[in-house]
């Protein structure tokens, strides 16, 4: 029996027949698949857990990591299915220390394994399609805060600002978000800036036309009626007008920085496209009224996108130019 719970999933997944079964259940539902040649003319060694292609090719044998974010990793299934369960399904996410702790691994490795799970939490299958609305367009800034700085440090802040409003986002990161209020799904872009072409470029990317955009009165927003049904709230004197607010994607940024300034202290900027997959993932993906989904479906969604993706160390550290 699948585990539901996570004290279940750690029973389960100790014993490596339950993991070969469960991932290959889901990563091959139609039967074993080399992942090098998509020849299905495939042998099992059980002896050694791997599985050896008949086909003439340089890498005959395989294993279930072959092809997988966990790929060339030491670390057991065991553990590496306990880590993701635990990423997926903890509300306010959790710290490479804790899986650290949890797992009897090293924090270095904890950390490459979580950005590992992470980059196979990006869906890009999701953004073949344009949201159709009502959709709430929101931004926010992420990053110190100078005003609980030590003096020090606040006054080198302060002089990276230009006037008032550079004064208080100075050091920080715009990051664009988009919630589809039907789909209940959430989408977000790391942004240079919060200027009009590039918020309304945001927009134009991920949203079909003449749908429902509700957005607050930022002026970056002027203009958006030329394609869709732009309804504005002014936050300067109420924040819900009807069905017009912007109250879902604020909902998110909450979530999203409850996590960042309480479990992961210290997310450098370069990783931060990341930790918003991590987040997107559990917020669209979330029980509601419509969609009913518990820890064991958002852990089987996650299992199914392991396939087809690859983070190596170089690669996430940027020593390399795919970084």
């Amino acid at each position: 029996m699948e585990p539901k719970t996570l004290q279940e999933a750690i029973i389960y997944f100790a014993d490596p027949v339950n993991c070969r079964e469960y991932l290959v259940a889901r990563r091959w539902p139609n039967g074993v698949v080399c992942p090098r040649c998509e020849s299905t003319n495939v042998l099992f060694l059980e002896k050694y857990n791997r599985w050896h292609c008949r086909e003439k090719h340089d890498a005959p044998q395989f294993t279930l990591k072959t092809g997988t974010v966990m790929e060339d990793s030491l670390i057991g299934l065991d553990k590496w299915l306990v880590a993701m369960w635990l990423v997926v399904n903890c509300k306010n996410g959790i710290s490479s220390y804790e899986i650290m702790r949890h797992l009897g691994v090293t924090q270095k490795s904890a950390w490459f394994m979580m950005h590992r799970i992470r980059e196979a939490l990006k869906s890009d299958i999701s953004h073949k399609f344009g949201f159709g609305g009502p959709v709430e367009s929101d931004e926010t800034f992420v990053g110190p805060d100078p005003r609980r700085m030590h003096f020090d440090r606040k006054v080198g802040y302060y002089q990276q600002g230009e006037g008032k409003r550079g004064k208080r986002y100075c050091g920080k990161t715009a990051v664009h978000g988009l919630l589809d209020r039907e789909l209940r799904q959430a989408r977000t872009k790391v942004i240079p800036n919060v200027k009009r072409d590039t918020l309304q470029n945001a927009i134009l990317e991920n949203v079909t036309p003449f749908a429902r955009v509700y957005t607050d009165e930022a002026t970056g927003y002027d203009g958006l009626e030329k394609q869709f049904i732009h309804k504005v709230v002014n936050h300067s004197l109420e924040y819900i007008k009807g069905q017009v607010h912007t109250q879902g994607i604020e909902n998110f940024w909450s979530l999203l920085k409850r996590g960042l300034r309480g479990t992961c202290i210290n997310v450098e900027l370069f990783h931060l496209d990341r930790y918003l997959d991590e987040q997107v993932f559990r917020y669209s993906n979330r029980a509601t009224k419509n969609n009913p989904l518990d820890d064991a479906d958002r852990f089987t969604l996650a299992a199914s996108q392991l396939a087809g993706k690859r983070l190596t160390y170089a690669e996430l550290t940027g020593k390399t130019a795919e970084a």
